[in-house]
């Protein structure tokens, strides 16, 4: 305790220079924590929006292939999957059924290029909370079978308004010319790079449309009550498919490469009779988002490094600094029988102690920022809204990472402070009260 006293009444002898170091060190810490509270909530917001967006954690869809080898996307009869999922005991909240259409939209004479989704409104309440309407309601659209809702920019393009007929132009599922009509109940916010290409209408319209049965479809959603559960529901929900149906390979991807891509490769280059399904989960989606957290965490890592070898340099020419006004003092205690290795811990004592200040001020300065920004509503018009949890921004730092920074960071600090220690330690007493400094 007698050590520590000393090195703290030390601190306080040079504040500006304390103060200094500590601000930088704070400085360091403080945007380490900023990018790493980010990244933290990063996958977790955008995997919820994916989720919510594309209706499910884990999908299945069939893909059946015509006499002539084309492929062709769509279940037929779901009651293998149904009893499936029942077997397996999947927690689940909702399940979808959803028809995609790719269509052109023809308004007076304007056209563009539109994918249609296709779903039982009525049945998708908790997706409708999460799609911000500014003319419109989903009742009208789940009221009128040709009902169909556009983002705002695709109306504006076309010019059109709620209860305008636009003429539909599409192929059905097997690639014949169909023509169809479909009523403007809704526009929608365009809030996202997704919403200028994703209209919503009724999956029995759209089947119509795609010329399926009435109780067909092309994908199965499944929302689960915890998403932390996706890869053991899905691979156990698989291991009971692949006993009752044929499946695409979930484990047949190379090393790096998105494991929807692999499925889809082996849906060009395999052969196979009838119908054939594929399990995909949001977490097969999400790889490539979770190696944008990756780097975003190795970018921090290596900012810390290059801000701490900056800091490095000021906190070892600081501590020579101390060494050269404190060398009589040294020598005084070292001639009443200090001991070498008491000298050297007053030193790193003290830079210790500016790294603890520095991370503690750099962690509130941290905690106070993030706290204002998740207060603030962003609104769900942002096109960065994927990146926030229903329109505001959220944070989430673990404790690990707070604790390896403190760690690093004071490693850092006594790692430059210990040579001007050591040269303090190894200082004769004589030698020390004979200097002019």
């Amino acid at each position: 305790m007698r050590d520590i006293k000393i090195a703290f009444r030390n601190l306080t002898r040079q504040k500006k220079r304390t103060v200094l170091l500590a601000a930088a060190i704070a400085f360091g810490i403080y945007i380490i924590t900023m990018i790493n509270g980010f990244a933290g909530s990063f996958i977790e917001n955008v995997s919820e929006n994916f989720s919510n967006m594309m209706a499910g954690h884990i999908f299945i869809d069939g893909v059946e292939k015509s006499d002539s080898g084309k492929t062709l996307s769509l279940v037929r009869n779901d009651d293998v999957l149904m009893n499936a999922i029942d077997e397996t005991d999947v927690q689940w909240k909702y399940l979808t059924k959803r028809s995609e259409l790719d269509a052109t939209l023809i308004f007076e004479g304007e056209d563009v290029q539109q994918s249609v989704t296709g779903a039982d409104w009525s049945s998708e309440e908790y997706f409708r909370e999460r799609i911000i309407l500014t003319e419109g309601t989903f009742d009208d659209l789940a009221s009128n079978r040709q009902g169909i809702i556009l983002s705002d920019k695709v109306a504006e393009k076309l010019n059109v308004e709620i209860g305008d007929r636009l003429l539909v132009k599409c192929r059905t599922y097997t690639g014949q010319q169909n023509v169809g009509e479909f009523v403007l109940t809704g526009i929608l916010v365009d809030a996202s790079m997704f919403g200028s290409t994703t209209a919503y209408a009724n999956i029995s319209y759209v089947n119509e449309l795609l010329n399926l049965e009435p109780d067909e479809y092309m994908v199965l959603g499944i929302y689960l009550n915890d998403p932390a559960m996706i890869d053991s529901t899905a691979e156990a929900l698989y291991a009971n498919l692949k006993t009752k149906v044929n499946m695409f390979d979930r484990d047949s991807s190379d090393d790096g490469e998105n494991p929807i891509l692999a499925m889809l490769k082996q849906e060009d280059e395999e052969e196979w009779s009838g119908l054939r399904f594929r399990l995909m989960t949001l977490n097969d989606v999400m790889k490539e988002v979770q190696q944008i957290v990756n780097v975003l965490n190795t970018a921090a890592l290596i900012i810390l490094l290059v801000l701490f070898g900056i800091i490095m340099v000021g906190v070892t020419n600081t501590f020579r600094m101390v060494l050269m006004e404190r060398t009589k003092e040294i020598g005084t205690m070292r001639a009443v029988g200090m001991q070498r290795g008491i000298v050297r811990k007053l030193f790193l004592y003290e830079a210790f102690f500016i790294a603890v200040i520095g991370v503690v001020i750099g962690l509130i300065l941290a905690a106070i920022t993030m706290f204002i920004l998740m207060q603030i509503y962003w609104g769900l018009e942002t096109p960065a809204f994927m990146l926030m949890k229903n329109g505001y921004m959220t944070f989430k730092l673990s404790v690990w990472q707070v604790l390896v920074n403190f760690v690093l960071v004071s490693g850092l600090t006594l790692a430059a402070a210990f040579f001007p220690s050591n040269k303090a330690a190894r200082l004769q007493p004589a030698d020390a009260l004979r200097s002019t400094n």
